[in-house]
């Protein structure tokens, strides 16, 4: 849903800008809280992560296509404020280097897939979770977040539409046919995100942000800096020579081996499944067109460069295009969280 330059007049756009500066500038102050030595590195992956991710436009409809927003992906990871720093990064490298989304529609672009979906996904998860406990739950609720997150900034960007777009559109037709479609995306939205969370999970449960509520087991600590859960075999025998602590304490120095995985598997899937994408138009692209306002689009500012298009511009293949993309996102999310966590540390140092 990259709303491209010339679909909003300039007052809705330099609007949504300021509010799209805003909702950043909350974002850098609540990740603060948020960003730690786990989720500070954790950030820059997720950010490369959905960046990739985003690039796999999955069929929906006869001709329609449809591409992860990672809102809620990345806001039960790593937390919504930090959430809506990892989508601007990406959206951000996504305008400036590959002329996707409009540069005048950026406000419109980080307001709708930074700021709306982050809030609404956020606030489905929060109130299932409330209800319901354990890794099942985690799931469900990371399923339902992400599903309602897509047609609720669809439907938001039918309002702005309403309010400043530049074609005599009826707003019922607009919300008709954007809520349609973005919710065959959102289903594709919640599976992916789903199955992201689930596996992390498995894997690494202390990085899922939204599970932190999920009870952790103790970790025994020997003389030697050996490890295992309590209540293992031979735990009464040496206990005085063992010291409890959570499992999450002892993360920090495994933390290693999870970001080579995650940055393999974000390698494989922009420079090689990417290659696979469905060549349709995604959702907003189809109803522009089927409506009548899809020639309101202007040509991109940096639309000559090379990478434009994911390398079309320039005659680079896809992959090449996408894994320059997702180094160059894990590098400015990367760089951005670690500055975030160093100033967080300065001041509870001062």
């Amino acid at each position: 849903m990259h709303v491209p330059d010339g679909f909003f007049t300039p007052a809705v756009s330099l609007s949504a800008g300021v509010v799209a500066a805003a909702g950043v500038a909350v974002a850098l102050r609540g990740a603060r809280r948020e960003l730690d030595d786990r989720t500070a590195p954790m950030a820059g992956l997720v950010a490369a992560f959905v960046f990739a991710v985003q690039m796999l436009n999955f069929p929906v409809a006869a001709g329609t296509s449809g591409h992860l927003l990672g809102g809620a992906l990345a806001a039960i990871l790593v937390g919504p404020y930090t959430a809506v720093l990892c989508i601007a990064v990406v959206l951000l490298v996504q305008g400036f280097f590959f002329a996707d989304g409009g540069l005048t529609a950026l406000g419109v672009n980080i307001t709708l897939m930074g700021i709306v979906s982050v809030l609404v996904a956020w606030g489905v998860f929060r109130l299932i979770t409330r209800s319901a406990r354990g890794r099942g739950a985690v799931v469900a609720a990371s399923f339902a977040a992400a599903l309602l997150s897509v047609p609720a900034t669809a439907l938001t960007f039918t309002l702005l539409f309403w309010l400043g777009g530049t074609a005599p559109v009826s707003v019922g037709t607009v919300a008709a046919a954007m809520g349609g479609v973005h919710t065959l995306i959102g289903i594709g939205e919640g599976l992916i995100t789903a199955v992201t969370v689930s596996t992390v999970l498995a894997v690494r449960p202390d990085l899922v942000y939204g599970a932190r509520g999920l009870a952790a087991p103790l970790v025994l600590r020997g003389p030697g800096g050996e490890e295992r859960e309590a209540g293992a075999a031979g735990d009464a025998g040496d206990a005085g020579d063992t010291v409890a602590v959570p499992a999450q304490a002892t993360s920090r120095r495994r933390l290693g081996w999870f970001a080579p995985a995650a940055i393999a598997l974000t390698a494989v899937l922009a420079g090689g499944v990417s290659f696979y994408a469905s060549a349709s138009p995604d959702g907003l692209e189809r109803v522009a067109e089927d409506k009548g306002f899809a020639d309101r689009a202007t040509d991109h500012a940096l639309g000559d460069q090379p990478l434009a298009d994911y390398g079309e511009q320039g005659g680079l293949p896809v992959g090449v295009a996408g894994l320059i993309g997702a180094g160059v996102t894990l590098a400015v999310g990367g760089g951005l969280f670690a500055a975030v966590r160093r100033r967080t540390r300065e001041g509870v140092a001062a």
